[in-house]
């Protein structure tokens, strides 16, 4: 009986400590976890200018792109941190492997033979106001028709051109 009884007090602990992942911005993606004990956490007042470097693919053309579900994350973190979305303004340069994550739904379904699981982010993405580019020699290079990318990826010169302009405009510059 004490056992059943020890059972349930720590089973009735944990879920009372247990916390739930948000989505306060990027709805269906890039879920976070609120920190009210940080006591590091984003400025509200500052202007977050932020460029991304996105070159990563999963192995798993089926499954979402972790590098770009990491974009959402970023987004979700600074507003569970008081960002305010007007405060924060992202650009993505994507290129390399990361390149066929933009293919439509019909160009990616041939070529791997799945649905583009990546294209509902992208679109959320988008409508959060991220811009979005895709660079035009990894369009080339990897023999990507420009009308084949998702209507929200804009075509940039360069990744390289893209990052350049807009750390000389002040953007923080990651890695992902």
């Amino acid at each position: 009986m004490r056992i059943v009884l020890l059972v349930t007090l720590v089973l009735m602990l944990n879920k009372a400590y247990a916390q739930q992942m948000v989505f306060p911005v990027i709805k269906n993606y890039g879920g976070v976890f609120d920190i009210p004990a940080a006591v590091e956490k984003p400025d509200p007042t500052l202007e977050y200018k932020i460029v991304i470097d996105l070159a990563g693919g999963g192995n798993d053309p089926a499954v979402l792109n972790d590098y770009l579900n990491n974009i959402a994350r970023l987004i979700n973190l600074h507003s569970v941190g008081g960002v305010k979305n007007d405060k924060i303004k992202v650009v993505v340069a994507i290129h390399n492997q990361a390149t066929y994550s933009i293919m439509d739904e019909e160009s990616y379904r041939k070529k791997y033979n799945v649905s583009n699981p990546n294209l509902a982010l992208y679109k959320e993405l988008h409508e959060a106001g991220v811009e979005l580019f895709v660079c035009g020699q990894s369009l080339i290079g990897r023999n990507i028709d420009q009308n084949a990318i998702s209507p929200h990826i804009k075509i940039a010169t360069s990744m390289l051109t893209v990052l350049t302009t807009y750390q000389l405009k002040g953007y923080a510059w990651f890695k992902f």
